[in-house]
């Protein structure tokens, strides 16, 4: 077997900037690799040399994130959107098709590497150079997004708080309160609402002369592809919509009907959603950043001390930033340092239980980084979305008998009702999430009011049933909260994909703890270098998202809904 060239990408290379990265890829190019191992060497050596630029282009990502009023953050961050990507997207187009016309390419060993070759090919197939400035266009609007959102906060309670810091106040126990904390929130991205859409709008027309550009028609063609979604269609997409609809929103309405019994109110407002319904205040569970680090390694340490000791290994090297602080982009995520092989996770806690959820949802896309890292090559370490959120999923769910490290014994009931309640609603908002985007890109040349209906109407089908009385034109554009139409468009399906895998996951878990987690580490450990159905298959799974399927599922969530105190 063929091994990396030593050396051939320096240690201390600066892979953000394209005049250092320049003569390694002119020494690619130039390679003759009409030999099955001086394919194989290539293959690795250019995976190394794409971990470099991949790690500096993570490293400004974060740094702009971290700190959105940072200008020196922002420019660096620029400099690389327009300078640097654009050229190494013509480079890769270049090194995959060099992979591609290879007189080797077939001698190649089918096991390890008819994965890799599957997306090189369709990437060959789908690349037009007149849309990388496109690409780069779309990405400095999507920065654009991020920095408004990063700068929105509120005066609320005598302090200027950030929206992420507001959602406390959605769990207090005083309607009245709740309702001035939504309207302060929803009022004050009703300022920016119009300078979103204007990034939207041309968002839109760009995406779409992109799939044109590449033969493709149409955005959603060309996403699928250069998403290498080779397991499902867009009819898989609709079949997904039409199982969340018979079998999640019935057990969603009758939450609903519950909530408003036990609220003792007329109807659901907006801000009834997080309350706790016996008025018990709500769930605190950490002091600060720190404490949440604490109890988040004694949670995973009882679960599995593999993974106790993998989350440790995060809690030194700069791989974790979790508070929430004026000027810090909104959200959370984990992205893989690619050189050093090593997990950074972003997130906004603000002390509530959602931000347990995002912890250990976090580290699960960690643990998956970590199990895969000694994989040489970079793409066979990012895993499809649709199985990276298993792994992260999995621990959301798998978590429930280790709250106690962050709860009493009656506090762990409501956390774990609370989880599988949002459960319920969050199926449902994957579908309106994914199906407005289909259509979006469908019929690219719509209004912006025909965007608004279209949202409406996929809202009346897989809302909660919320009065939204005198809100109206807030719920027209209640989607601007989500960053994935923004700055990951099509990336949305993944997560209730992977839902279904997590849930089958977390039954085995609930029969045999050990097994589903050997299944676990078994199937993480493979990253992204089987087929998509393989990874599900290795972890016990069934890659289906059907109505069967989910309904199986949904009547298990009802059920433990039933057992559990309220």
């Amino acid at each position: 077997m063929a091994t990396a060239t030593e050396g051939f990408v320096p240690a201390d290379l600066d892979g953000a900037q394209i005049e250092n990265v320049q003569p390694l890829i002119d020494e690619l190019i130039n390679r003759d690799v009409d030999q099955p191992e001086a394919l194989e060497t290539f293959v690795l050596d250019r995976s190394e040399l794409d971990s470099a630029t991949s790690e500096a282009h993570v490293d400004l990502y974060v740094s702009m994130s971290r700190h959105t009023d940072d200008e020196a953050a922002k420019k660096a961050y620029l400099q690389f959107v327009e300078h640097t990507e654009p050229k190494l997207k013509k480079a890769a187009f270049e090194l995959d098709n060099k992979v591609a016309a290879s007189a080797a390419v077939n001698e190649l060993d089918k096991e390890r590497y008819d994965v890799l070759l599957e997306g090189i090919r369709s990437d060959v197939e789908i690349f037009c150079e007149k849309n990388i400035p496109l690409f780069t266009e779309d990405t400095k609007l999507g920065q654009e997004y991020g920095e408004i959102r990063g700068a929105m906060s509120v005066h609320f309670d005598g302090e200027e708080r950030t929206l992420p810091q507001m959602a406390r106040y959605f769990e207090d126990t005083d309607r009245s309160i709740r309702e001035r904390a939504w309207l302060s929130v929803a009022e004050r991205r009703d300022q920016d609402r119009d300078r979103i859409d204007d990034i939207f709008d041309r968002m839109v027309q760009i995406r779409h002369q992109i799939g044109v550009n590449a033969g493709l028609g149409d955005y959603r063609s060309y996403m699928f592809r250069a998403m290498h979604r080779f397991s499902y269609t867009p009819k898989d997409c609709v079949v997904f919509h039409d199982a969340v609809e018979a079998t999640c929103i019935p057990v969603l309405r009758q939450l609903d009907e519950q909530r408003k019994a036990q609220l003792n109110v007329s109807e659901l407002r907006p801000w009834d959603l997080d309350v706790d319904t016996h008025g018990r205040e709500p769930l605190r569970p950490f002091r600060d950043a720190d404490d949440l680090i604490e109890r988040s390694s004694r949670l995973f340490h009882r679960m599995d001390p593999q993974l106790g000791t993998l989350f440790d290994s995060l809690r030194s090297g700069d791989c974790l930033d979790l508070d929430s602080r004026m000027n810090k982009q909104p959200g959370g995520y984990q992205v893989f340092r690619e050189r050093q092989r090593v997990p950074f996770i972003f997130m906004n806690a603000a002390g509530l239980h959602r931000d347990v959820e995002t912890m250990v949802h976090e580290a699960g896309h960690a643990f998956h980084s970590l199990l895969s890292r000694d994989e040489p090559l970079i793409a066979y370490r990012n895993p499809p979305i649709e199985f990276a959120e298993v792994a992260s999923m999995t621990m959301e769910l798998t978590s429930f008998p280790y709250l106690d490290e962050f709860y009493t014994e009656e506090e762990v009931g409501r956390a774990q009702r609370r989880q599988l309640q949002d459960l319920a609603k969050m199926l449902p908002w994957i579908a309106t999430i994914d199906a407005f985007q289909h259509w979006i890109y469908e019929t690219p040349t719509h209004s912006r009011q025909e965007r608004e209906e279209a949202w409406l109407n996929l809202e009346e089908r897989f809302g909660s049933s919320l009065d939204w009385s005198g809100l109206e034109h807030f719920r027209r554009c209640a989607w601007h909260r989500q960053l994935h139409p923004f700055q990951v468009p099509f990336y949305y399906i993944e997560y209730g994909i992977a839902q279904l895998g997590a849930l089958q996951l977390w039954l085995q878990f609930r029969e045999d703890p050990e097994r589903a987690l050997r299944n676990y580490a078994k199937a993480l450990s493979l990253g992204g270098s089987r087929p998509l159905p393989e990874l599900f298959e290795t972890a016990g799974l069934e890659f289906r998202f059907d109505t069967p399927m989910m309904g199986k599922l949904m009547d298990t969530v009802a059920d433990v809904l039933t057992e559990l105190p309220e």
